[in-house]
């Protein structure tokens, strides 16, 4: 007699293995609860907290925008338009290097991945105080790591758009006996460059984000303006200083966005 056949969605093993890993998160979020010490009070005085805080920067300081806002929001669009181009400068190459159908030796592609994920493993911020230790405070410490920080972003996207790249043309300029540039400018460029200007525009828009915050630092740009206004506790200009931010972004976003439907 046959023994009677059952259908289950999950075998065991899919069965064990899905309660591992809800056991595991759950054991995660509770270790890391007990590591973060959230204090219950601070948690019910928030809000009473956060409307005085907006109590102080009101009414907000509209005439301080021209002597201590504008060039401080300008150097910080310097930083991360510079930023981006000197990533960009960087990335190239590497991106080359890392592309397995472009460079046919696997420890270059290794070693070129290595420093794509050394480079976005870094915060930017860590960046930041590590060119400020060499260099100093100031715009030439946020520039450099807004760079160092991209280059792992730009890279690795431009090298994931290179090996998608056909290779039909690429072979046909091979066959002709054609230098290794001019394949790269006539074959890979026209295929990966709506993809190119996109990272591109993509990622100093979040650069534009995060030379704000460099100047808490010491890495020059608004990010010192705020830190000043907050540690004097002139809330009515740190409130002039966060609506320029915001207003920045949302430029910065919308004129990206066109960019990008243009382009692509």
């Amino acid at each position: 007699m046959n023994a009677v056949r059952t259908w289950e969605r999950f075998s065991l093993g899919e069965r064990m293995a899905r309660f591992t890993v809800y056991f595991g998160v759950v054991a995660a979020i509770v270790a890391s609860l007990q590591t973060v010490e959230v204090i219950p009070e601070f948690i019910t005085d928030a809000p009473e907290q956060v409307g005085d805080m907006l109590r102080r920067m009101w009414p907000i300081a509209w005439g301080f925008y021209p002597e201590g806002v504008q060039e401080p929001l300008l150097e910080s669009l310097h930083i991360a338009t510079l930023g981006t181009v000197l990533a960009v400068l960087m990335a190239v190459p590497v991106a080359f290097l890392a592309a397995r159908n472009v460079t046919r030796f696997a420890w270059l592609n290794h070693a070129a991945k290595l420093v794509l994920v050394s480079a976005r493993s870094v915060n930017t911020l860590i960046w930041a105080l590590f060119f400020v230790a060499v260099f100093g405070p100031g715009a030439l410490a946020g520039m450099l790591a807004i760079a160092f920080h991209s280059i792992g972003f730009t890279g690795k996207l431009l090298g994931e758009a290179l090996e998608e790249a056909n290779r039909g043309s690429i072979e046909a300029l091979e066959a002709s006996g054609a230098p290794w540039l001019a394949i790269a400018i006539k074959g890979y460029w026209p295929q990966v460059r709506p993809a190119f200007w996109g990272i591109v525009l993509f990622r100093w828009d979040i650069n534009v984000r995060e030379s704000a915050v460099l100047g808490f630092v010491g890495a020059g740009g608004v990010g010192m303006a705020l830190d000043t206004a907050l540690n004097l506790f002139q809330w009515e200009r740190a409130a002039m200083i966060l609506v320029a931010i915001f207003i920045v972004v949302l430029i910065a976003e919308i004129a990206t966005t066109q960019l990008r439907k243009r382009i692509l």
